[in-house]
């Protein structure tokens, strides 16, 4: 019955990835986990970047057993605090390596109101604005780690809800009225926005870096823990008939990571590990650039790529 979510990917159909350098944000459970042991699988080096050490390590403990790659590893990154994300870019440029592919997974679904560490709302501060600034303070890093003939690429988990999400700009924290849906809505609308103007600007400056917005469908994850009793229930008596496994979930974003069939192909959205449109708000040009220059005061860089942690 799960089939129309069309076939589990098969890691031996991609080619190997030794000596490319992956970063996966909320590596260490759920889709995240899966996508970072099938990348450890093709050889890649993988770094999980995520807030909670000791699950961090023993998932870098079960890959490696896995995999028989030693070379994960976890790095701190709180993605609900600026100041954890340049913490941990720096560790990463301490490490003196490329990257070839960040994606960025890690989000959180239908929480209370509540606020991050910066004073902005947890669903658009951790989802959107924590993704931007990391890719953005990566960026430098990409593009000189990218060629002509291997693009480096970003990768970033977004979610059908977007299709109803709405972007307030001038109220992008949910002050006016607070909905967890919404306001979950709106991170994701906002990644796709994101991820579009994104390859327009790298594409504007000729790097070899692509952009691209994956939808894993619905999954069975720990992030439903906050919906209500009753969805929990249906939830418990449906999952297995129409819920993906987080590894289904995984497919697309290792789809979008590696496969050669998108080599230089950016700025689209995709779903089992097909081309889809996403919703018709999300190519205004305007509305992008608007939330771009928006974000960038939000956390306070320049340009695209600002080295200043």
């Amino acid at each position: 019955l799960k089939l129309w979510y069309g076939p589990l990917l098969e890691t031996g159909l991609f080619p190997t990835q030794n000596g490319n350098v992956a970063i996966v944000t909320g590596g260490a459970k759920g889709i995240g986990y899966h996508t970072v042991k099938h990348l450890a699988r093709l050889g890649m080096h993988v770094i999980i970047a995520g807030n909670d050490e000791s699950e961090g390590q023993e998932a870098v403990r079960k890959i490696k057993e896995e995999t028989v790659n030693e070379k994960v590893e976890f790095l701190h990154c709180d993605l609900a605090s600026m100041k954890s994300i340049r913490q941990f870019v720096q560790q990463f440029r301490a490490k003196n390596c490329p990257l070839h592919v960040l994606v960025n997974n890690a989000g959180v679904m239908l929480v209370p109101e509540r606020k991050t560490e910066d004073g902005f709302e947890e669903h658009f501060g951790l989802n959107y604005l924590g993704h931007f600034l990391l890719t953005n303070l990566l960026l430098e890093t990409l593009k000189q780690s990218g060629t002509c003939s291997r693009n480096a690429r970003v990768i970033t988990v977004s979610s059908a809800t977007h299709y109803v999400g709405r972007l307030h700009l001038n109220d992008l924290q949910s002050r006016c009225f607070y909905s967890p849906h919404g306001a979950y809505a709106q991170s994701k609308l906002a990644l796709v926005l994101f991820t579009y103007q994104l390859q327009h600007l790298v594409t504007a400056d000729g790097s070899h870096v692509t952009a691209n917005v994956v939808d894993p469908g619905v999954v069975n994850t720990e992030l439903y823990k906050n919906v209500c009793w009753a969805t929990k229930v249906v939830k418990w008596m449906t999952a297995w008939l129409f819920f993906k496994t987080p590894e289904e979930g995984a497919s697309t974003s290792i789809y979008a990571a590696v496969s050669p069939e998108l080599e230089g192909v950016g700025g689209i959205y995709l779903y089992n590990e097909q081309r889809t449109k996403s919703t018709d708000v999300s190519y205004d040009d305007e509305l992008q650039r608007r939330l771009w220059t928006e974000s960038c005061k939000m956390t306070r860089i320049s340009d695209v790529g600002s080295r200043d942690l």
